[in-house]
């Protein structure tokens, strides 16, 4: 028996009838702001019964009932970071102290920062690191529990590599920046100067026709390939991760973040309906992704990571193989394939806490 198939807006409804968090968290990464070096973060001092934001972008965790985040912590306070993309920032959550760094922050008894970042590769979550370390006088532990977007990303177009690497909105960069360039190479040409091309564009950018609704997909992707470089690149970044903290007596830990169908065969029913509804948008993670984010594809990304791990003497664990073995895993746990709910975040933090603290 066939499911029934929703139209784009019959599937929105569907979700934010069983998850109206989602709304909010859809509003939220709308007002993205647009900044040197990482390129983008989450919008500051964001307010809202779901989500929180400091007055640098970070997400409010709490810690013995009180929001801690990155802006406002006292200066020699100690303090655990958990890093990481969106499953960090706790896409998902109904409240902040729904989150994976909140939660580690009950069950320790220490505050953690929750110092994730929507959409970041591995490298720009520890660019993010490094331009705010000063902030950080006694750090205990991080945990980077991450991996996927940069996995993700290498399922974009071979067009949209760039020297350092793939990252998220590199098409709508390329595209208006592109924009930009041409009419800068015009206004140069007609004897203007880049003040003139600057204004050109200003007042035609809007004619464009809008590079969101440009659909991506991996299906020319050379799989093995790209599996071993965003495995190479997360190595990397681990790398770079000890060195920043060589000052500090931190300890480091990589957990590679999980994936619905790498943790688990089949999904619980509420979880059917959601995924179900997600897979009715054209530009839906999965249908874009799907190739790079195959079943097939764990084992041998988990084995290079690990052999990278190893040589650099940081401890690792596979999220996805701790989850399979809990006792809850058959319970709601995600609000998509790789985003959690409240219980989900709840028994990451309990297999962290297990594994390394």
């Amino acid at each position: 028996m066939h499911e029934q198939q929703f139209k784009l807006e019959q599937a929105l409804a569907t979700i934010y009838r069983i998850m109206p968090q989602m709304k909010v968290y859809d509003k939220f990464i709308s007002d993205l702001r647009w900044l040197p070096y990482t390129m983008f973060f989450h919008p500051a001092n964001f307010c809202s019964p779901v989500v929180n934001t400091d007055a640098l972008g970070f997400r409010m965790s709490q810690h013995e009932g009180r929001n801690v985040s990155t802006a406002e912590l006292p200066a020699d306070q100690p303090v655990n970071l958990l890093v990481g993309g969106s499953n960090v920032l706790g896409t998902g959550a109904l409240t902040d102290a729904g989150t994976t760094s909140a939660y580690l922050s009950e069950l320790t008894g220490e505050p953690w920062l929750n110092f994730g970042a929507r959409g970041y590769n591995s490298l720009q979550e520890a660019m993010l690191f490094m331009m705010h370390r000063h902030r950080f006088r006694n750090i205990k532990k991080v945990v980077v529990l991450s991996g996927m977007n940069t996995l993700t990303l290498e399922g974009l177009p071979d067009e949209l590599a760039t020297d350092h690497g793939r990252y998220y909105y590199s098409y709508e960069y390329a595209h208006y920046m592109g924009l930009y360039t041409a009419d800068l190479r015009k206004a140069t040409e007609e004897k203007s100067g880049w003040l003139g091309g600057l204004k050109n564009w200003l007042s035609a950018s809007g004619g464009h026709a809008s590079a969101a609704s440009v659909i991506l997909d991996d299906r020319d992707s050379s799989t093995e390939e790209r599996v071993l470089r965003a495995a190479r690149e997360i190595v990397d970044a681990l790398e770079l991760w000890k060195r920043l903290l060589t000052t500090t007596d931190a300890k480091l830990t990589f957990f590679l973040q999980p994936l619905s169908q790498w943790t688990r065969d089949s999904l619980s029913p509420n979880e059917k309906k959601i995924f179900h509804a997600i897979d009715s948008f054209p530009n839906n993670f999965w249908r874009l992704f799907g190739k790079i984010l195959a079943k097939e594809v764990h084992d041998p990304f988990v084995r290079s990571i690990a052999n990278g791990c190893a040589l650099l003497n940081v401890d690792f664990d596979d999220m996805n193989a701790l989850l399979s073995r809990s006792p809850n895993l058959h319970n709601d746990l995600f609000v998509d394939r790789v985003h959690c709910n409240n219980d989900g975040y709840l028994e990451i933090a309990r297999q962290i806490q297990n594994r390394c603290l």
